[in-house]
């Protein structure tokens, strides 16, 4: 298991901070749909990606959900970051898209590293710069671009993190991700398969070759 951690890691990280990341983290396994962190709690540990796709979602003043990024192999979470650093209850929800393998890493090492190694530095500054650009992309999605226009956005992003054009979403799910109605969905959903672009199923979408 450390030999694995240590291949997939050793790109980003120099090989002491990863023996350290090895010696103090807690690899954890979660299951699709899993709840890996949820609003309120407090958050002990920043997760590093090993493998598989994590949801970030966070609510608004009305207590409603919007999807805020993907995390994946070697990414990290820049809010859980901050939440660990200043010892503050979570302000998202973190859920497994797929089967997800993580590290734990200690909320006490997380400073300290910063000054201790460059390599470490260098990583959670550019992941808070790719988390920043990525939330950027949805304000201007939001701001922008129609609903329609957000939802064909929303799915090729859907089967770019999983890799397959059959996605297992419910409609219900689409419209808490993009903040909007059930019913919108359901009919701009329709609307695409009458196009023949995709293919609706019970909890499932297909995207077709003609889905650009």
């Amino acid at each position: 298991m450390a030999i694995g951690i240590k291949e997939k890691l050793s790109l980003i990280l120099e090989s002491k901070l990863i023996d350290e990341i090895i010696s103090l983290g807690n690899v954890m396994t979660f299951k699709e749909g899993d709840v890996i962190m949820d609003y309120g709690k407090k958050i002990k540990f920043m997760p590093l990606i090993l493998s598989g796709t994590i949801r970030v979602m966070r609510k608004d003043e009305e207590d409603r959900e919007i999807l805020l990024y993907y995390l994946s192999s070697n990414e990290s979470c820049a809010m859980a970051y901050t939440c660990c650093m200043e010892a503050k209850k979570s302000e998202i929800k973190a859920i497994a898209e797929d089967n997800v393998e993580l590290i734990g890493i200690p909320h006490e090492k997380l400073d300290e590293w910063l000054t201790k190694y460059p390599s470490w530095k260098s990583y959670i500054f550019n992941s808070f710069t790719q988390r920043f650009n990525e939330l950027l992309k949805s304000l201007e999605s939001i701001a922008f671009n129609k609903l329609d226009e957000r939802l064909i956005k929303y799915l090729k992003n859907k089967v770019k993190v999983s890799g397959k054009t059959s996605i297992p979403l419910s409609h219900h799910q689409i419209a808490e991700e993009m903040g909007t109605s059930r019913v919108v969905i359901s009919r701009l959903l329709k609307q695409l398969e009458n196009e023949k672009k995709l293919v609706l199923y019970r909890n499932e979408i297909k995207l077709l070759s003609s889905f650009k």
